[in-house]
C-alpha cells in the first residue's frame, strides 16, 4: 500500500501505539486513521492523556508505531530505520515548540539556518530568496543579528516559524506554540500559521489545549483514550470550550 494523494502531507492508517508490559499494556493510540492535508490547518485537542503528544511524535517518526502505516508525503516512515527517518524529518517536517527551542548562543539568522547546517548543505538561491521573503513578511529582518535573549517572545517565535518554513517542508508540527505567549503575540503567531497553510501550501498540525487557538484552524480533531472521537469545522472558541467540557463530563 502507498500514499498517492499529492494533497496529503501525512497519512496515518490503523496506527496504534502501546507501551508497557504486554500483560498490562497502556494504549496511547488505538487504530488511528487520519490525513493531514497540505494547505489545511488542523488542531489536535483532547484531555490530558488522550494521546495528542503520542500522535504528534508518531506522526513525526520520533516514536515508533506499534502497528499500522504512516506516510510523509509518499514516503513510508514505519520500519525504515532511524537514519532514514531522520533524513525524512529534516526534509519534510518543520517543528515549532512552545519553548521556541532556539540555540541561545546563535543569532536569529544562525538559528534560522541551523537545519541546513545539520543537513550538511547550504540553502539554494531559491531558498535564500524564500528566507528573505519570510523574514521581511514577519517583520524580523532588523533582528537577524540578535541573540534569542535580545528578542521578545513573539520575535523568538517568529524566528522559530521562519526556521520551520525555510526548507519548505511538507508539514509543520506545532506543539502548544502559543502556550508561553501573551494574547496579542498568540494572535500574531496563529495568523502566521494560517498564512503558512493557505498561502505557502504547508500542512499544519497543532496540538493545543486552548479553544481560542483551535478556532484559527480549518478543522479540529478531538482525541479521547487514544482514539479520534470527533472532527469539527467552523467552531468558535465558546463552542470548542463547550465541546471539551462535554467530552470530559462523558469521560467522568
Amino acid at each position: 500500500m502507498t500514499n498517492t494523494d499529492n494533497t496529503v502531507a501525512v497519512a496515518m492508517r490503523n496506527v496504534s501505539r502501546t507501551y508497557g508490559d504486554p500483560a498490562n499494556p497502556i494504549h496511547a493510540l488505538r487504530d488511528v486513521s487520519v490525513d493531514i492535508r497540505r494547505r489545511e490547518f488542523t488542531a489536535i485537542m483532547g484531555p490530558s492523556g488522550s494521546g495528542k503528544s503520542t500522535m504528534m511524535n508518531v506522526m513525526a517518526g520520533l516514536d515508533e508505531a506499534t502497528s499500522g502505516q504512516i506516510w510523509l508525503g509518499h514516503n513510508p516512515i514505519v520500519g525504515i530505520g532511524d537514519t532514514a527517518r531522520t533524513i525524512l524529518r529534516r526534509t519534510n517536517i518543520g517543528f515549532i515548540f512552545q519553548s521556541f527551542n532556539l540555540v541561545p548562543t546563535l543569532t536569529a539568522d544562525e538559528n534560522i539556518r541551523l537545519p541546513f547546517v545539520l543537513a550538511g548543505r547550504k540553502p539554494t538561491a531559491e531558498q535564500e530568496a524564500w528566507i528573505a521573503h519570510l523574514v521581511t513578511s514577519l517583520g524580523i529582518r532588523e533582528r537577524l543579528g540578535h541573540l534569542p535573549s535580545e528578542l521578545s517572545g513573539g520575535q523568538q517565535q517568529r524566528v522559530a516559524i521562519v526556521r520551520a518554513l525555510a526548507g519548505r517542508p511538507t508539514i509543520i508540527l506545532a506543539d502548544e506554540p502559543t502556550g508561553a505567549l501573551d494574547t496579542r503575540t498568540s494572535r500574531e503567531v496563529l495568523t502566521l500559521l494560517t498564512t503558512a497553510a493557505r498561502e505557502y501550501g504547508q500542512g499544519i498540525a497543532m496540538v493545543t489545549h486552548d479553544p481560542v487557538a483551535a478556532s484559527y484552524a480549518d478543522r479540529i480533531l478531538v482525541l479521547a483514550d487514544g482514539r479520534i472521537v470527533g472532527e469539527y469545522r467552523g467552531l468558535d472558541p465558546r463552542q470548542i470550550s463547550d465541546l471539551l467540557i462535554n467530552l470530559q463530563g462523558a469521560a467522568a
